[in-house]
């Protein structure tokens, strides 16, 4: 074979392995650049920067943890307090009324006293005239004008005997009205007496209202501030929350950033692999098929999600599915019943600072009344009652649809729904909405009513 024939073929060669390679290119063979390629250094740090930031979450989220806790025994507190000033006015109420009856006997007492005062002196005067009358004639029972007129013996002994019945029924009735004159004042004594051991109660009723209003209002304050703490809590939480995303969504680019690099590599390799394997075929055949070479691969992946509450059938599905369709309703201080939200009532404290006898809504109590109606159920507007409404259960063996109860002082004060998974339904307090939350164990009752 000559020199030029042999490269002849050569270049035929080369053409054929060229042409077979533009054609894979055109077939969607080709890869495109490589993309950014993050160090592993790069990674690390930011997968450090936000555990950090995922760090600074937790501990805020402790905190907030306390110090919700911590506004919970001061809303115990403030109910607590709450009660105390409503019985401190019903006392008080009460000794008004005794006070207001006991002046008024008071004053009727001193009205007859005086009555009497004024018929004694009409007949003493009455008497004394008589008497003087009788000096003047020189008798003590006024007997010689009698004696005078008289026309005859059997006359005068007659009005000398009505002289003397006159001057002893005067004398009788004299007697009579010292007596009644005695127990009139005696009645006067008693009834002032009454009146004082009645504006002394008073006074003290006003004192004790006046200490409840004063304690209610420290514990208002007191629940305010906190309020005021958890607010900052949440928001600093809240912007610590969203540097973790940033830097999250960091740590997941630079990761993407990886994998994309990775998966070029991969192509590329694939690539390289198929012109190789191409190019020697081309060589070998000088224009011998091809064949194909599937790759498919994936990678596995993972993901969850929360689990939703655990809901009993039937009854208490349909009590827990009522509750939570008043989620973010406003709280009201006697709000709620089995139709809905209704008008808050006025408390004179911490109610009447937040408006609730302006507001639409349930508190703790009212939200279960509304649940339980959907199934038949009654019950009274007061937790301390609807604690008694069932069968009491311990709380390790509750379950949804069952009630949770919170008390200080050895009294009730608040009530939940338990809808499970460690989470209940409530009408917290003023100024909040219902919400779904975390069972709370702090002040909780040692046992669970159920009704279903």
């Amino acid at each position: 074979m000559s020199t030029r024939r042999a490269v002849a073929q050569g270049l035929a060669a080369a053409s054929f392995a060229l042409a077979v390679v533009v054609t894979a290119a055109g077939t969607g063979m080709a890869v495109p650049p490589p993309p950014p390629n993050p160090s592993d250094a790069e990674i690390d740090r930011s997968r450090e920067a936000a555990n950090s930031q995922a760090g600074r979450v937790g501990a805020l989220t402790n905190q907030l943890a306390q110090a919700e806790s911590r506004l919970v025994a001061l809303q115990s507190d403030v109910e607590a307090k709450m009660e105390e000033a409503n019985k401190a006015l019903v006392d008080l109420e009460t000794a008004q009324d005794d006070a207001a009856k006991a002046r008024a006997e008071a004053d009727a007492a001193r009205r007859e006293s005086d009555g009497a005062n004024q018929a004694i002196d009409a007949a003493r005067a009455q008497i004394d005239r008589f008497a003087a009358a009788s000096l003047r004639q020189g008798s003590s029972v006024g007997s010689i004008p009698a004696y005078l007129s008289a026309k005859s013996p059997e006359d005068m002994l007659a009005k000398s005997g009505l002289l003397n019945a006159v001057s002893s029924s005067q004398l009788n009735v004299m007697d009579q009205l010292e007596r009644a004159r005695a127990a009139k004042a005696n009645k006067d004594s008693l009834a002032r007496a009454a009146l004082e051991r009645a504006n002394i109660k008073q006074a003290a009723a006003d004192k004790a209202k006046r200490d409840a209003d004063g304690a209610q209002a420290i514990a208002s304050q007191a629940q305010r501030d906190q309020v005021g703490r958890n607010q900052q809590l949440e928001s600093e939480r809240g912007t610590v929350e969203q540097a973790l995303v940033q830097a999250q969504n960091q740590v997941g680019g630079l990761q993407a950033q990886r994998q994309r690099y990775q998966d070029w590599r991969a192509a590329k390799e694939r690539e390289d692999a198929e012109r190789a394997r191409a190019a020697a075929e081309a060589a070998a055949n000088q224009g011998g098929g091809g064949g194909s070479n599937n790759n498919n691969g994936g990678r596995p992946g993972g993901g969850g999600s929360a689990r939703p509450p655990v809901v009993g059938g039937g009854s208490a599905s349909t009590v827990i599915s009522r509750a939570l369709a008043q989620l973010g309703v406003v709280y009201a201080w006697g709000g709620g019943n089995a139709y809905g939200p209704t008008r808050g009532i006025a408390d004179g404290g911490v109610a009447d600072a937040h408006g609730d006898y302006r507001k639409i809504g349930f508190d703790c109590s009212g939200l279960m009344i509304y649940a339980f109606a959907g199934v038949g159920i009654k019950l009274p507007h007061y937790s301390g009652y609807q604690a008694q409404a069932g069968r009491r259960v311990p709380l390790s063996q509750m379950r949804p649809g069952d009630m949770l109860f919170w008390a200080s002082g050895g009294r009730i004060h608040h009530v939940a729904l338990y809808i499970g998974n460690g989470q209940m339904v409530e009408a917290p307090y003023s100024g909040s909405r219902v919400r779904v939350t975390s069972v709370r164990y702090g002040g909780i009752v040692p046992y669970a009513t159920r009704l279903l």
